[in-house]
């Protein structure tokens, strides 16, 4: 999606950057100012964070991938990759959270009609894939274990910053003073970017997107885990971060099948790797 683009012209001269974009944008200010806290806005070029920064005259701001707010009732249906009467595992698309306020979690139970439904586990809003729900507290119960144990399979796609080195196979960084554990293959590279196959033996919060950003190959479209702040004209079209849950494997708590599905990837995923050649 081509991400909004404005010149500051002569009556908008000194106008600070959240009152620019509540303008253009037809947003509040506190959307403005979240833009900004988020990341999302680059002037002339250079990621901006402050929501008072004075503009002037023939400075170009660009906005990442902003859509139009739905409404939070309007129902979502979600690709079902999995389902028994204990658990369902669906194919999460990108731009909503796996719990809390109109999450698929709530969705789903709203849907169901069944409010005993939870996510076992999460993943972050601009992740995409594979989202593994239990149908009632004794399904929840029984799979909590297999992740603590670390006998549930979890497979990624990123595309990342720069050329990872063949060198580059493991990353063990302690994630807030935890072991965490994140096994990388290389599948594409070109000189921008990267395109990798990531299994993950621990799930600390943010692994992933932490452990890349720790050798210098953050998620394209990261927002957090990034020092940068000069974006290459070739990644301001991303529209999220490219991260995907594309394998989840596990044995049933109580069947004991071997429960193996896949998420393609998604079409915006897939165009960003024709348009770097990654393909």
């Amino acid at each position: 999606m081509q991400s909004p683009r404005y010149t500051v012209t002569k009556p908008q001269n000194r106008m600070q950057l959240i009152d620019f974009l509540a303008h253009q944008l037809s947003v509040s200010r506190r959307r403005a100012k979240q833009l900004c806290d988020d990341r999302m806005v680059i002037v002339n070029g250079q990621r901006v964070w402050m929501a008072r920064h004075p503009l002037v005259i023939g400075d170009v701001v660009e906005v990442f991938h902003v859509q139009a707010q739905k409404a939070s009732s309007a129902p979502r249906q979600f690709r079902r990759l999995f389902e028994d009467s204990d658990y369902l595992i669906v194919n999460k698309p990108a731009g909503i959270v796996s719990t809390g306020e109109d999450s698929v979690e709530e969705q789903l139970q709203k849907q169901e009609s069944n409010a005993a439904l939870q996510a076992v586990h999460r993943l972050d809003k601009d992740t995409t894939g594979c989202l593994l729900i239990a149908r009632n507290q004794a399904a929840f119960d029984a799979v909590i274990p297999l992740f603590k144990n670390r006998r549930i399979t979890k497979v990624y796609h990123a595309i990342v910053e720069g050329k990872v080195s063949t060198r580059t196979k493991e990353i063990n960084t302690p994630i807030e003073h935890q072991p965490a554990r994140t096994r990388l293959q290389i599948l594409s590279s070109r000189g921008l970017a990267t395109h990798l196959k990531i299994a993950i033996d621990t799930g600390r919060t943010h692994q992933i997107r932490i452990h890349l950003q720790s050798i210098h190959h953050p998620v394209l479209g990261e927002k957090v885990y990034s020092a940068r702040q000069e974006i290459p004209e070739e990644f301001r079209q991303i529209p999220r971060q490219m991260l995907h849950a594309f394998r989840l494997v596990f044995e049933h708590p109580r069947t004991g099948e071997v429960i193996h599905t896949t998420a393609p990837l998604p079409e915006d995923f897939m165009a960003v790797l024709r348009r770097l050649r990654l393909t």
